[in-house]
């Protein structure tokens, strides 16, 4: 599947702006990257598609390369302190490691780091220096991230740490390189409360009026004045990150065993088992069509997509044959790419359901009427207590999914709960040795304890939702509402104040022209793209559900806003409580 959105935006900027750049007919060239490059180069372009543009190998920059003389090299790597200095390293002996050198910086490459090349051997050889300015993963097509998963410490750790406005600038650079890669000139709004929310902007704005002195055509074109970047922090909305989510990407993410994007599993044929590992990825035209889909219609969708496939083949399809593929891969071996794909999805709802079962499910159901406040029927909950403690001390449950039932019934009674009844819950639920996660909530501004920090912080209003839903899958997240409000200019501007005055937002449709008006046809994607963006930034993470809105708002508007959402590092559930376990300690000791 040919990347789209982000993905594309960016694949063509590094195929284009770097590798063809520099291209010569007949003539080979080494490509070295570091470990930030190499992430966003392994997100959204194949090693096919760059190898066909005349390069002959990819290395890494840290480890000890045979020397090439011969040949020239593209160093496309972020201007970090240790990259430059094994770039100046290729070129410091009598033999140079490469013939000449394309230098391509992610980002800006900062003055002392620059004159030290300029003092180098490396000097007599370089042919390009450019900074492209993609230092951000495209992660999905309307998502990024900035790989970091250390932000939110970083962010909200109380002992005084002299690196973090270091932190935040080079933070506020990433973001602008986002802006200037989409070609956008957002008007830029943060929540208002936190001081982190304010001195980021402000960064933001800093770093984008740079980079709009530099590329003066960022931010034209029809309605592009009309785009917002919105920053908020994750203490805006800590229900979402706790909350177990039925939907299949976040539900795969916080129930099985997946590590940089990777699956791995067993597949258990006929007399035969198999270890086999899947990509979870935008490559998979199967889990971009499943991925946002609840769990219960997941599995309906495979096999009537798979009925559906078979009988285009001609294939026999009865029930049975639908369970074992493996029989089917027997008899049909020309599709097994199709099948096989078929089989690895069935078989990651299949382990999803299996940990559902196994107490999840009554997990859910508690953690629905403690997120909305009320049952399924919609009445308001009397005895929340009451339906909590049987789940805290039963064993069997796992200590963290005891945890986060016990923050959902705090943030539940909004005001933060007394000190003793937080201790007694903890000892109902064993779990005295992980309670620093819930008192280093309220260094992200949740009220935990009753008249403690943060009690006089409020949780935002939720919008009223009709639309019918599973009684297991009620919450949406808040960030949603956000984005729909931004876009229908509904969005308190004293509680979402702007730093500089926006374009008005004009809620007419731009007419397309009956005669041009598909003129993007034959454009490339970066192209085409002609309508306002709303990019919200978060604070120290973002879930795998508020990425899902992100699309289902720009799917809602029909395409005439296009969300993106991004932040430091996705989290899952497990991931959120390790971040707040450790977050009073110092870096060392995290």
């Amino acid at each position: 599947m040919a990347p789209s959105g982000l993905k594309a935006v960016v694949s063509e900027k590094i195929i284009n702006g770097v590798i063809k750049s520099v291209k010569k007919d007949g003539e080979w060239k080494v490509l070295i990257v570091d470990h930030m490059s190499m992430r966003v180069l392994s997100s959204c372009c194949k090693m096919s598609d760059i190898m066909a543009e005349g390069v002959t190998i990819v290395e890494d920059i840290m480890k000890r390369r045979e020397p090439i003389p011969s040949l020239e090299a593209i160093y496309f790597i972020s201007p970090v302190k240790k990259s430059i200095q094994n770039l100046i390293n290729d070129f410091k002996d009598t033999v140079f490691t490469y013939k000449a050198a394309h230098i391509f910086f992610t980002d800006t490459c900062p003055n002392d780091l620059f004159a030290e090349i300029g003092r180098s051997k490396v000097a007599r050889v370089i042919k390009t220096l450019k900074e492209i300015n993609v230092a951000f993963l495209p992660y999905e097509a309307q998502v990024f991230s900035l790989d970091d998963c250390s932000s939110l410490h970083s962010f909200y750790n109380p002992t005084a740490n002299q690196d973090k406005s270091k932190m935040m600038d080079a933070l506020a650079e990433q973001i602008a390189t986002l802006c200037d890669t989409l070609k956008e000139y957002p008007a830029i709004r943060y929540r208002k409360g936190p001081d982190e929310n304010l001195a980021l902007a402000e960064m933001v704005l800093d770093r984008l009026n740079a980079h709009k002195a530099d590329n003066p055509s960022m931010g034209e074109g029809t309605d592009k004045a009309r785009s917002q970047l919105l920053i908020v922090d994750r203490g805006y909305d800590p229900i979402s990150p706790l909350l177990h989510e039925l939907t299949f990407q976040a539900m795969v993410y916080d129930l099985l065993e997946v590590q940089q994007d990777i699956y791995r599993y067993t597949t258990t044929g006929i007399g035969d088992s198999k270890e086999k590992e899947v990509l979870l990825d935008e490559d998979d035209e199967l889990w971009v069509q499943l991925r946002h889909m609840h769990i219960a219609d997941v599995t309906k969708k495979v096999t009537e997509l798979l009925r559906t496939f078979c009988e285009s083949k001609r294939m026999n399809t009865d029930k049975a044959n639908i369970k074992d593929l493996s029989q089917m891969l027997k008899k049909m071996p020309q599709y097994q790419k199709e099948l096989s794909m078929y089989s690895t999805h069935l078989n990651l709802a299949d382990a999803c359901m299996k940990v559902f079962k196994t107490k999840v499910d009554k997990l859910c159901e508690v953690e629905q009427d403690l997120a909305m406040g009320s049952d399924s029927e919609g009445e308001p909950l009397k005895d929340a207590m009451k339906s909590i403690v049987p789940l805290l001390l039963d064993t069997d449950i796992k200590a963290y999914d005891k945890i986060r039932i016990i923050l959902l019934y705090i943030f539940h009674k909004k005001k933060g709960i007394a000190e003793e009844n937080l201790t007694k819950l903890i000892q109902h639920a064993n779990v005295q040795q992980d309670s620093s996660i819930m008192t280093n909530l309220q260094l992200l501004g949740c009220p935990i304890i009753s008249g403690g920090q943060n009690a006089s912080n409020t949780f935002p209003e939720r919008k009223e939702r009709t639309e019918s839903t599973y009684q297991l899958s009620r919450w949406t997240p808040i960030l949603k509402d956000v984005m729909e409000n931004a876009i229908e200019d509904k969005l308190e501007r004293k509680q979402w104040p702007f730093l500089s005055d926006p374009a008005p937002i004009s809620t007419q449709q731009t007419a397309v022209s009956a005669r041009f008006g598909h003129w993007h046809k034959n454009k490339s994607p970066t192209e085409y793209r002609s309508g306002p963006r709303l990019i919200v930034f978060v604070i120290g993470g973002m879930t795998h559900s508020e990425m899902r809105s992100a699309y289902e708002v720009t799917r809602a508007n029909e395409g005439k806003w296009e969300v993106l959402i991004g932040s430091s590092h996705i989290l899952t559930p497990a991931g959120f409580l390790d971040d707040l376990k450790n977050l009073d300690k110092t870096p060392q000791n995290a």
